[in-house]
């Protein structure tokens, strides 16, 4: 059997599934950040956040905001309130930073993660984005590595954990023409993974 996949914006009625699965990947790490820090980064682009369902329900989100180049967010602290972010950056906010990418513990290992992350990249070519960052945390930047980051050895992201890398790359110029943001996938066991479908900060 097969459970069709949809990748849309985040609406009102999902915070409760988000918070609930950022909780679960993240509490355990002291990287949990809580309702209104996640909802204040998701309202500052809400064009560049997603969440991914499965079937009947959230399974996975995404959260990415514009954040100057080699800066990142303060887990303790809000967003500042700003007016939303226009479709295409102006020059000096060009770098589309990669806040957090979370799969549910029960379905990941099945590609969703990469899937998401696919569906990200061409929305942020789509919209002018010239990099984009991220902070891998728990030793997930040799996954990073291998799909073109870059480690900023300069840069110690503080409150992002032990070994927590601040990582970029250029946006791609080859990834096809749009988001495809409907298919299936395929139920059955979770495979592991690297992680790739947890979280950036992002194990």
């Amino acid at each position: 059997m097969t459970d069709v996949v949809h990748i849309r914006h985040i609406t009102e009625a999902d915070w409760d599934g988000i918070v609930a699965i950022e909780s679960r990947a993240y509490a355990g790490l002291g990287l949990s950040e809580g309702r209104a820090a996640l909802r204040s980064r998701a309202e500052i682009s809400p064009g560049t956040c997603f969440v991914l369902d499965v079937g009947s329900g959230p399974a996975g989100y995404l959260l990415a905001l514009p954040y100057p180049a080699l800066r990142y967010p303060d887990l303790e602290r809000m967003e500042e309130a700003v007016a939303v972010v226009p479709p295409h950056p102006a020059p000096a906010y060009r770098n589309l930073h990669l806040h957090d990418i979370v799969v549910a513990e029960g379905l990941r290992g099945r590609g969703l993660g990469q899937r998401l992350l696919h569906h990200f990249t061409l929305t942020a070519r789509s919209r002018g984005y010239e990099r984009i960052s991220l902070i891998a945390v728990g030793g997930s930047d040799t996954f990073w590595s291998a799909r073109g980051y870059t480690a900023h050895p300069g840069i110690s992201p503080g409150g992002y954990g032990a070994n927590a890398v601040y990582m970029s790359k250029a946006v791609p110029t080859d990834l096809g023409a749009q988001p495809e943001p409907t298919g299936v996938v395929p139920r059955g066991p979770s495979v592991p993974t690297k992680r790739a479908d947890a979280r950036v900060p992002c194990p």
